[in-house]
């Protein structure tokens, strides 16, 4: 979807947050990692946040024997409500959150050696505490989330998805209004949010040490109250494959 600002979407990394430790303050690393880049936030702006460091700070992170295939079998399948198919050590999971996932979301990258990150228990409830807190801070009114990195169903590679957001659109509703060419849209409902996480992605990345961007020119119709829970994850009775 093309953006209604006349500049079109800008993408800005926020390098310079430094290792995140359990209890640090996010709002603190990001205005601080802002301000040595000499950026600061306007309204309208929406920062995306791996989940990685969100489940650092929040303390999501548990021991465990890399080593041993079990023990990390064991972690998935205690952070699944349902295991969808299995191939090796790869698990197809549904979590708690009704993410459909690998290994549950358990993650060894980026983080000590004997830990393993889990996603975070809300990641609205966290994407909402940073907008609360930049706010608080400069009196901002800018959108967040909070992304991770997901395959897709039948299609080679990753991308960067939403799992948590507020202030901005999580699903954007075109049904009813037209087309180019004039037409009546009758099913297109777009996932911004996921959108906005995989083109943060371009400047973020696991392999560059930049776990939040800024994206800039987002049109003003997508802010707004919004959850990923509530918006994006299908209800069981929709879903055309269980």
């Amino acid at each position: 979807m093309p953006s209604e600002a006349d500049g079109g979407i800008t993408l800005i990394p926020i390098r310079g947050m430094g290792e995140v430790r359990p209890g640090d303050d996010l709002v603190d690393l990001l205005m601080a990692a802002l301000s040595s880049q000499g950026i600061e936030l306007a309204d309208g702006d929406v920062v995306v946040v791996t989940q990685k460091v969100v489940s650092k700070a929040e303390g999501r992170l548990v021991a465990i024997d890399t080593d041993d295939p079990a023990a990390k079998a064991a972690l998935v399948e205690s952070e699944s409500v349902r295991i969808l198919r299995r191939r090796g050590e790869l698990v197809i999971t549904e979590t708690r959150h009704g993410f459909i996932c690998a290994n549950a979301g358990v993650d060894l990258s980026n983080v000590a050696s004997g830990q393993a990150a889990l996603l975070p228990l809300d990641s609205d409830r966290s994407a909402r505490g940073i907008v609360d807190g930049l706010r608080g801070r400069i009196g901002v009114e800018v959108g967040v989330i909070v992304s991770d990195t997901f395959g897709r169903t039948w299609r080679r590679g990753v991308t960067d998805v939403a799992i948590g957001c507020a202030g901005v659109a999580a699903v954007v509703d075109l049904r009813g209004t037209k087309d180019a060419g004039g037409r009546e849209l009758q099913a297109t409902e777009v996932c911004v949010a996921d959108e906005l996480a995989s083109a943060a992605e371009l400047v973020m990345g696991k392999d560059r040490d930049v776990p939040a961007a800024v994206v800039r020119g987002v049109p003003g119709s997508w802010l707004r109250r919004a959850s990923v829970a509530d918006e994006i994850v299908r209800p069981p009775a929709e879903d055309l494959f269980r």
